[in-house]
């Protein structure tokens, strides 16, 4: 039962990452776009293994049934008849010290006997049974086949601080479009490392998700994978001026930086008023901070 449940959870492993990877974009909630070849190599390797090994179980159950059968014909009629032609030969018409020896050869058969039985007894306690909680596993592998899970959103984002965004000293001036099509990364480097104030008045377009935040006040987010969503860090931009729309959709805003602190260091803070929302569908790869949809 045990190789059974092996064979299963190997099997259905390799199905369901060939599933995401190769006939949906569902693998883009679990890791970045690169790893794809990755995730099919992987699922092939695993559904190879689970052939392989139901192949190995159904071999070796005939095995078992073949030599099982020669040794249970060959073990009776010799182990039987031997046995008692012995005991009734010694028994029968030896002497007292004939007795004495057979009685000897007897225990020593005693003994031989007991250890078969402890070693039967050792070797043939059953350890094919799976603790009961042991088929959970069987879930995460169905879930990858039947069930995507939903992508991370305002839950997470809302419980970790913004992503610290790295340094930045020189800046190529800003095109003149109107309004500039920008991604959050690049507003918070423009709000807090821009000493040319490029920014100021602009009228700026951006996209993200909504996560609810302190008093009448929200949060434009996107969420940014280094590798997979074990390391999910988010980016945000505190919305003024429109009430928040309901958690985790998908919106366009366009509007001009909050004034506050100092702009072009780290006491501006990195928020705008907004103008004018519009919501939008959720981008194939959410996980990255791209500029707003239908931008290049």
């Amino acid at each position: 039962m045990k190789r059974f449940v092996q064979v299963t959870l190997l099997v259905l492993s390799g199905l369901g990452l060939l599933h995401v990877s190769l006939f949906t974009d569902d693998y883009l909630r679990y890791v970045k776009e690169g790893m794809r070849p990755l995730l099919v190599a992987s699922g092939a390797v695993l559904l190879a293994l689970g052939v392989a090994e139901a192949w190995s179980l159904r071999s070796g159950a005939g095995d078992d049934a073949h030599g099982g059968h020669g040794s249970g014909a060959g073990a009776d009629p010799h182990g039987g008849h031997g046995s008692g032609a012995g005991a009734d030969a010694h028994g029968g018409h030896g002497s007292g010290a004939g007795a004495g020896l057979g009685t000897g050869a007897s225990g020593e058969g005693g003994e031989a006997d007991a250890g078969r039985a402890v070693g039967e007894g050792h070797h043939g306690h059953d350890h094919s049974r799976l603790p009961r909680v042991s088929w959970l596993l069987l879930l995460p592998a169905l879930s990858l086949i039947f069930y995507a899970p939903p992508a991370l959103g305002a839950y997470t984002a809302a419980r970790e601080a913004p992503k610290a965004v790295d340094a930045q000293e020189h800046f190529d001036p800003l095109p003149a479009t109107s309004p500039l099509p920008i991604t959050l990364t690049d507003f918070t480097h423009r709000v807090q490392q821009d000493k040319g104030l490029a920014i100021r008045s602009r009228t700026v377009r951006m996209t993200g998700f909504v996560t609810p935040g302190a008093g009448s006040t929200w949060e434009l987010t996107r969420i940014i994978l280094s590798c997979c969503a074990a390391d999910a860090q988010s980016v945000k931009v505190r919305i003024y001026g429109v009430p928040a729309p309901r958690a985790n959709t998908w919106v366009s805003v366009t509007g001009t930086w909050h004034p506050g602190g100092t702009l072009g260091t780290a006491s501006a803070p990195v928020a705008i008023d907004v103008r004018t929302l519009k919501k939008v569908r959720r981008p194939v790869n959410g996980y990255q901070d791209a500029l707003p949809i239908g931008t290049s």
